[in-house]
């Protein structure tokens, strides 16, 4: 720390000096000499050593931190800090509700502003990590005005709705989050030249290794460890198609419960990147211009009787009902879809409907082990990767259990 401060006086103490013989007038050497305190002193703020004597404080031992997290107008997450008492951390409804402004973030009018949090999940906090053998917690909730309903924006009471009633179904959710980083110019992909395009095209980048392959990596591996202290189900990660672009998976997870994974995981996600300070974007076609893929969150679909012998026939009703709403589906998919779902790059059109065996170019995929056991389940890769989780799986839920549909045709390979 004496170095960082003697480091910042000797550069302050130049610069003053240059100002001091230039031809300048006073408040261009006022200027020039803030920028450079305010650039050093941003480098100083990040210090690990600094941020390491506050993490070594000991927190009460009757006391818990909770940040409760909830889904703003547009999607994102957001999230604020309270301090409560150990014994009301114990369990989801030992919780207490609690409230923001929802002026600011497009949820209330400012002569009403204040929404109501409800705790809806438990998770252990992988940012303020105790080392009295407790833990901080993260606290997904959903939001409610005063008077008790729903927000408009409360994505997740609208799905809860279609998986009450219906837990002997045993739905299982995976859900492939795809994402890609940027630089904080947000312009410039990891791993991009300033202002071009990278030297190779798409192929070296999926699942690869190297320095000139994978970017993000650390990211990843970071959001990986965060997200399993959280106790979040991450299944898996993996370096995606085009470069700067990472995945990972969340699942199985029964119900209502795997958007409460997928949403927290977001959080935990953005939190990652702010200490990077790296810029992360869900957009599912963030570079337009090239042969590039987008990106996606393909959504993983299995009921208790598609597991089951005789499961694949219940696939393929479930894929048929799905086709039959095709463009409810779409709807609720994802903004700026239909830049990505264009028949190219592993896409089906946004317009058409198909499905296949092992088909990455259908808008539903049928794996190849689940045709050779004849039960299994199905991949829904419609979904982009700025969808709600909350609207994709409860709008899935609501489909499969409808009513049945005509059959629809298979695109397996073969037949193509």
């Amino acid at each position: 720390m004496k170095f960082a401060a003697a480091a910042i006086i000797a550069i302050a103490t130049s610069a003053s000096q240059a100002l001091a013989f230039a031809p300048i007038s006073s408040q261009q050497r006022s200027t020039s000499l803030n920028a450079v305190l305010s650039k050093a002193t941003g480098q100083s703020s990040m210090d690990p050593a600094v941020i390491a004597r506050y993490d070594a404080l000991p927190y009460p031992d009757d006391s818990i931190l909770a940040e409760y997290v909830w889904v703003d107008a547009i999607g994102n997450t957001r999230s604020k800090t309270r301090t409560l008492p150990s014994k009301k951390t114990e369990s989801v409804d030992s919780l207490p509700k609690w409230n923001f402004d929802g002026s600011s973030t497009d949820q209330a009018p400012g002569d009403d502003s204040e929404v109501i949090l409800k705790p809806q999940r438990i998770f252990k906090d992988p940012f303020r990590v105790r080392s009295d053998g407790k833990a901080n917690i993260l606290v997904m909730c959903d939001t409610y005005t005063p008077a008790g309903e729903a927000l408009p924006t409360n994505s997740r009471a609208y799905a809860e709705q279609f998986f009450l009633g219906k837990e002997d179904e045993e739905t299982w959710f995976g859900l492939e989050q795809e994402f890609t980083l940027f630089n904080l110019d947000e312009k410039t992909p990891l791993g991009w030249p300033e202002g071009g395009m990278p030297s190779r095209e798409q192929g070296p980048y999926y699942c690869s290794v190297g320095p000139e392959n994978n970017f993000g990596r650390a990211i990843t591996d970071s959001l990986y460890k965060a997200c399993l202290f959280a106790g979040i189900d991450i299944s898996g990660v993996n370096g995606e198609v085009m470069p700067g672009q990472q995945e990972y998976q969340v699942g199985p997870c029964i119900g209502i419960d795997a958007g409460d994974q997928l949403m927290m995981s977001r959080y935990i996600l953005q939190r990652v990147c702010e200490d990077f300070q790296v810029f992360c974007t869900l957009h599912p076609k963030p570079i337009v211009e090239g042969d590039w893929n987008g990106a996606g969150m393909h959504t993983n679909v299995s009921t208790k009787s598609m597991r089951e012998e005789g499961g694949l026939e219940v696939i393929k009703q479930a894929i048929y009902k799905l086709g039959a709403k095709h463009s409810e589906h779409i709807e609720i998919y994802g903004e700026g879809n239909e830049l990505r779902l264009t028949g190219k790059h592993e896409t089906a059109s946004i317009n058409d409907f198909c499905y296949g065996v092992a088909n990455r170019g259908a808008s539903i995929r049928i794996g190849r082990d689940t045709q050779d056991d004849g039960f299994g389940y199905f991949e829904d890769r419609r979904p982009s990767s700025n969808a709600d989780p909350y609207l994709v799986t409860g709008k899935i839920m609501s489909t499969i259990m409808g009513p049945a549909e005509p059959e629809i045709a298979p695109m397996d390979r073969e037949e193509s």
